[in-house]
């Protein structure tokens, strides 16, 4: 079963993103930072997203993003689904905390229950085709609007959305171009998906 290891957000300083989603998240081996001035507008295609126990952590983690240097997309909310927000990184990745339960149970921790890594996509029938036939299982799927795949020993959570939709969750505009500035690393890879996401292999 195919799984992801890390996530190369690409970034112009990319010893200033180590240091904000290892100070602000915690994300020490999950999130690698790398160098790229490859052009990009706009929407990314993607976000980086944490789900949490309560509340709490939700506003703890984007006050701490916020402090380190974060813009608020969505400030954070109750919602039919939950409790959460969307900020951008000071790198222009997109991060969102959310979780389902709308009512705090305890004090406030840095614990996160899972990351997940959502891809804007065109086509998501066709997307989680590509997925499948590359070893990733479906854990959930609802029809061609949002699937997420699984792997028990994986640190991230893969995810795809219908890009405009995802774009709406992040609070944005779905327009953009150019580089995603992410490179994902895999055991499944190397391979480039049909939206133009990269993939790249590591270490068996």
């Amino acid at each position: 079963m195919a799984s992801i290891e890390h996530v190369a957000v690409e970034a112009a300083d990319p010893t200033a993103a180590e240091s904000f989603y290892s100070t602000v998240f915690g994300l020490d081996s999950e999130v690698r930072p790398r160098l790229s001035e490859a052009p990009t507008t706009g929407f990314r295609g993607f976000t980086l997203s944490l789900v949490v126990p309560q509340p709490a952590t939700v506003n703890g983690f984007i006050n701490a993003a916020l402090d380190a240097g974060a813009t608020t997309l969505k400030p954070a909310a109750k919602s039919l689904w939950g409790y959460g927000g969307a900020v951008r990184a000071p790198d222009g990745t997109i991060c969102t905390v959310a979780s389902s339960t709308k009512k705090d149970t305890g004090p406030a921790s840095r614990e996160i229950d899972e990351i997940v890594l959502q891809l804007g996509v065109a086509d998501v029938a066709a997307s989680k085709r590509f997925y499948v036939e590359r070893g990733f299982a479906v854990a959930k799927s609802y029809g061609r609007k949002y699937v997420q795949f699984a792997e028990p020993a994986s640190p991230i959570k893969l995810a795809l959305y219908k890009h405009r939709d995802l774009a709406k969750v992040a609070g944005v505009s779905p327009d953009g171009s150019g580089s995603h500035r992410l490179v994902l690393g895999s055991d499944a890879g190397p391979f480039t998906d049909p939206d133009g996401f990269t993939w790249e292999a590591t270490a068996p």
